[in-house]
């Protein structure tokens, strides 16, 4: 017998006729034989008209008295559930987030769960009860017993936090679509459906918008090893299995609030090469990335600045058995780049040997700002200087001066507690023999998996270019200080390669994306603080996309960038910035561009599936 969460989101919950059908689903499972627990959401767009009535009752209601509204839509739910089970004759109880013991901060509106006591609920359960639960809500741990509420998203961590918390045998979270897909089907209507998926694959699509699983439930079911798989309500379709490494023992208490950073890791076997000053139009990273894939040369971060003029600058870096022969390419390429007649520009290649790649990484950093900030403030703090960044939602890494390596890392250690890095060689090869995907021994069998999983596309997403700021260590730092303190998350960061001299001191940009409705915030506390930054122009630009891949089986797979570059060249789509991780490649496009980028790109990699995917509204 079986211990299983089900999650059932709005939409499946929508109608009295679909708590119904919920009902015999759940009859279904525990006459199988199984034990369950079901968590619910508010029915179909309840909690856009709690939201509506407060509005027209306060243009700024108390985060508090919100909480207090907003947690009735559940509990609506979880008690026509429970009479709907009792109706087909299955034993059935309801209870609040703050009955089954989901312990939160009090924190309002955002709360992360701190512990779970669900000794209450295990009782029900060897009585042969169905316990329905209300998502998205818990109890402060304060005297004060508030309810709190966990954001966006809260009904699926709810779900999978309960599942961490018994140690259930896995997490069925049921939806308006047959599983994960390889992009968003209302794009794409021949999306395919995955038969799996890594959870830091997933991690990354889910923070690039994917919307049917929230990150703050893919790190929890990562974290804790917990299964976990996406189904429709529709349909008995198998669905999608989310697949985690083998967890390393860590405490129930505290289950939200795990420490941001897991690892710190190190690469020093990396060299970069610098293209400066090439043209900024469609097809240049196209061209010079196909030249270095024919010649089976790995490529690990690739960054491509904001454009200066009709110019832009692209690094990337290799391993060093490959620099001499990335190097020719490159400057083999720069006639073609430049109209065949290279004295006619100021484009150059440069190379750098010394380079060291450091990093830290950990999914507890999701919906953290100040994580980012705190590395470069310690970087800072040791004599550091970044030469290049690159994000992901669970990875920032920096290319520091290979001398430097040692004292990044020991001083990255200190700041984020850590004495190892119980996750660096966490995965696909780690992935349990269990797992549909296959048990592989070593890295290198990364090929046997599809190059690109998932195709994203974000279009709430703003730039802002800071020009010119000094190249010395702790600008970065002080940059993303300032927007942790007003909580505001940075997604890519880039940092040009080119140096300038201004008034006698080296500058160089930086370019960074926020959410949309953060850009005008994050300008005005850039443009405040500009006399300390000592920079030039603070630009905003809310016209932009930003079109991703992600993969597992991209790592060690050359070409894999080169073919979306090519397949955005091929349609005249020109890429304003680039930025890499092992597992995703992001390129921001214009605005107008954005849905045709990720249609020819999820072409490109042949995605489709052989049947459109049906929604259910």
């Amino acid at each position: 017998m079986a211990l299983i969460v089900q999650k059932y989101g709005g939409t499946s919950v929508g109608t009295v006729e679909r708590i119904q059908a919920v009902a015999q689903r759940v009859k279904q499972a525990v006459d199988a034989g199984n034990s369950v627990v079901v968590v619910v959401s508010a029915m179909g767009k309840t909690t856009d008209g709690l939201v509506k009535l407060a509005v027209e009752i306060s243009a700024n209601p108390d985060r508090r008295e919100m909480d207090m509204l907003l947690s009735t839509g559940e509990q609506v739910t979880i008690a026509l559930l429970s009479m709907a089970l009792q109706e087909v004759g299955q034993p059935a109880l309801s209870m609040t987030g703050a009955q089954v013991g989901i312990v939160t901060e009090a924190e309002h509106s955002r709360a992360r769960i701190l512990r779970i006591e669900p000794d209450r609920l295990k009782r029900h359960l060897a009585q042969g009860k169905v316990v329905v639960v209300a998502g998205f809500q818990g109890i402060s741990s304060t005297n004060e017993l508030e309810i709190t509420t966990l954001g966006r998203g809260g009904s699926d961590t709810s779900a999978v936090a309960l599942a961490a918390a018994l140690r259930a045998d896995y997490c069925e979270i049921y939806t308006d679509v047959p599983g994960i897909l390889t992009t968003d089907p209302r794009l794409v209507p021949d999306a395919q459906l995955l038969a799996e998926i890594t959870s830091d694959e997933m991690l990354e699509l889910a923070s690039l918008g994917a919307k049917v699983l929230h990150p703050r439930a893919v790190e929890i079911a990562r974290n804790f090893g917990v299964p976990l798989v996406v189904r429709s309500s529709w349909t008995d379709e198998p669905g999608t299995w989310v697949v985690s490494p083998p967890p390393k023992p860590r405490s129930l208490d505290g289950l939200e609030l795990t420490r941001a950073v897991d690892a710190v890791e190190f690469d020093t076997d990396q060299a970069k090469v610098s293209l400066l000053r090439v043209p900024d139009h469609p097809g240049v990273a196209a061209r010079l990335f196909g030249e270095i894939a024919s010649q089976a040369l790995n490529v690990d971060l690739i960054i491509q600045s904001i454009h200066e003029g009709n110019t832009n600058d692209i690094a990337f870096t290799v391993t060093h058995d490959s620099l001499r022969q990335a190097e020719a390419v490159a400057s083999a390429i720069i006639p073609a780049l430049c109209g065949g007649d290279p004295a006619a520009t100021e484009a150059e290649v440069m190379v750098e040997q010394q380079i060291a790649k450091v990093s830290i990484a950990g999914a507890g950093m999701i919906g953290r700002p100040g994580v980012a900030a705190q590395m470069f403030t310690t970087l800072a703090a040791a004599g550091v200087n970044i030469q290049m960044i690159s994000t992901s939602e669970v990875k920032v890494s920096c290319v520091v001066m290979a001398a430097d390596c040692d004292k990044a890392i020991a001083a990255l250690c200190n700041t984020f507690n850590l004495t190892s890095s119980p996750y660096q060689e966490m995965r696909t090869s780690e992935l349990p023999a269990s797992s549909p995907i296959g048990h592989f021994k070593d890295a290198t069998h990364h090929s046997v998996l599809p190059p690109v999983r998932g195709v994203a596309l974000d279009r709430k997403q703003a730039r802002i270019a800071i020009r010119a700021i000094p190249d010395r260590p702790g600008m970065a730092a002080r940059v993303f200080q300032l927007l942790a303190a007003k909580n505001i998350s940075v997604d890519m960061i880039i940092q040009s390669q080119r140096c300038r001299v201004v008034n006698d001191v080296a500058t160089r940009d930086i370019a960074f994306t926020v959410a949309q409705m953060d850009g005008e915030t994050a300008r005005l506390v850039l443009e405040e603080a500009r006399p300390e930054l000592n920079c030039d122009d603070i630009v905003l630009n809310a016209a932009i996309a930003k079109v991703s891949i992600v993969g597992s089986g991209m790592v060690q797979q050359p070409g894999v960038a080169a073919r979306m570059f090519a397949a955005l060249a091929h349609h005249q789509i020109n890429i304003e910035m680039i930025a890499t991780s092992e597992i995703k490649v992001s390129c921001v496009v214009s605005e107008t561009d954005g849905v045709k980028a990720l249609q020819v790109i999820h072409a490109a990699f042949e995605l489709s599936g052989d049947r459109q995917i049906q929604m259910f509204a």
